[in-house]
């Protein structure tokens, strides 16, 4: 059975990002199922303006009412995908990531429980919860460089797991929970920093 070592990700002392004019937080729900760990994922809307139906953790920008980014992560996933926040053990926080939309990302990772969420058709077209065991399986993974204009050289890394392809932001996160967690290691190394 395979399952996520979370107590890496409650020690760990995440990398803070501060110079982007905009303010995000997502949350990685961990479900336990039959004895092994799976991920909740989110495949976005196709009517929306910023990364239409690419899959991510349920999470958004940062509203004025949000006293910390964890409460953003909470409150976006109560919004996305009907999980009210006393149900979310949250274990703690990756480092930060920027996204090419201007926005400083911060992930969280919390257990929640194993039921159906109801998606906001407003946001969510879909939920998706892939278990962790496919998401190692390495003829599932593969990745790329590219040449980014600003950045130079980066890295895109792709899961490909019971028909979806979780990539982009979210890999990135994927990436160093994984490596957190289990005995992943991508081919190359991820500066989050950087891009």
């Amino acid at each position: 059975m395979t399952r996520l070592h979370l107590d890496p990700v409650s020690h760990h002392d995440p990398e803070v990002i501060d110079d982007q004019p905009n303010d995000a937080a997502v949350l990685a729900p961990v479900i336990e199922r039959n004895g092994a760990h799976a991920l909740l994922f989110t495949k976005r809307a196709d009517h929306l303006g910023e990364h239409p139906g690419q899959m991510s953790f349920p999470g958004g920008g940062a509203e004025p009412e949000d006293e910390t980014l964890r409460a953003t992560a909470l409150r976006e996933a109560s919004e996305e995908i009907d999980l009210d926040p006393s149900e979310a053990d949250v274990v703690g926080r990756l480092d930060d990531i920027r996204t090419i939309t201007e926005y400083a990302v911060t992930p969280f990772v919390a257990r929640v429980p194993d039921r159906t969420y109801e998606p906001d058709d407003r946001e969510v077209a879909e939920i998706a919860v892939l278990p962790v065991a496919d998401l190692l399986e390495p003829s599932n993974y593969e990745y790329e460089t590219r040449s980014h204009p600003y950045y130079g050289e980066v890295v895109i890394h792709y899961f490909h797991v019971n028909g979806y392809t979780v990539w982009g932001a979210t890999g990135r996160i994927l990436v160093q929970l994984l490596e957190l967690t289990t005995p992943f290691q991508p081919p190359v190394r991820l500066d989050r920093s950087e891009y």
